[in-house]
């Protein structure tokens, strides 16, 4: 039994569709996934929804796309209450946000590079959901303005290019505080993609639940790496592929990671802790 615990659908940046994603799953074995989409917990209903019919568990989740030290952080949670207040009012104000930085990127676009593109077009492939440049860079790609999505970032919308836009984000600590008031479980996402490593230590200092130690970005070495942090700061280990579809950058990732299902049953273990202690700023550290 085997599962992935980093996924994503057409609700945030992925191209599957909720059921399209669940019956890749099945297809390829997988006994269970979390659905991780940024910043939103939309998708969430209708993949438990599908799970249930097609027979594969399904882990609420979400990833935060947090910003510190002017390095770009994501923080996982899982098993979080999609109903939580104070996590709904955020990603309302999170959403806004994303929405009107893709509209000036979208006019710097046209006004520096003649790029047609609109915010109908960016939210018929969104499902009128959270908003992201993988949006804009599909469209760019789609239309043959670019070859790749690589050329789209390192030309136009990567960080210092013409047509990027810097977006005020939450810090990876404000988004740990919110996923334990959401009685989740905040997990380091992907750590090998953070620039300055010494924000894992922070992060574990904060009160950090877990670390991403299998990723299809980490090599070997990185993988040794992380696991060996986990162990000695006794975390808790996951690992995803990431996946966010056939017509995005990396194409179809879900297959590459397949962690065993033990590493679940031990968030699983953890969470019913969690359920029989009340919250406290504190409670994971």
């Amino acid at each position: 039994m085997f599962v992935d615990l980093h996924l994503h659908t057409t609700y945030s940046d992925g191209s599957f569709t909720p059921e399209e994603l669940i019956l890749e799953a099945k297809n390829l074995n997988y006994s269970a996934i979390a659905l991780t989409d940024h910043d939103t917990v939309a998708g969430l209903n209708q993949v438990i929804q599908f799970g249930k019919k097609y027979g594969i568990e399904t882990v609420p989740g979400i990833e935060f796309n947090t910003s510190y030290k002017n390095c770009d952080v994501h923080i996982l949670g899982y098993f979080i209450d999609r109903k939580s207040n104070k996590l709904l009012k955020l990603l309302k104000k999170i959403k806004e946000k994303r929405r009107e930085r893709i509209e000036k990127m979208i006019r710097l676009l046209d006004k520096q590079f003649g790029f047609k593109i609109n915010m109908k077009e960016i939210k018929e492939i969104s499902s009128n959901n959270i908003l992201g440049r993988g949006h804009i860079a599909r469209i760019l790609t789609e239309k043959n303005y670019v070859d790749s999505w690589e050329e789209v970032f390192n030309k136009y919308i990567g960080r210092g290019k013409p047509g990027y836009v810097d977006r005020k984000k939450i810090t990876p600590f404000e988004a740990i505080d919110i996923i334990k008031e959401a009685e989740g479980i905040p997990v380091i996402a992907h750590p090998g993609l953070i620039a300055n490593q010494q924000i894992i230590d922070q992060l574990i200092n904060y009160g950090v639940s877990g670390i991403e130690v299998y990723y299809t970005e980490h090599d070997n070495k990185m993988t040794e790496k992380y696991l060996k942090i986990a162990k000695r700061n006794e975390l808790l280990i996951t690992g995803g592929s990431d996946c966010h579809g056939p017509k995005n950058k990396e194409g179809k990732k879900l297959g590459k990671i397949k962690l065993d299902y033990c590493y679940l049953k031990e968030l699983k273990k953890y969470k019913s802790i969690l359920n029989d202690k009340p919250f406290k700023k504190d409670l994971l550290s």
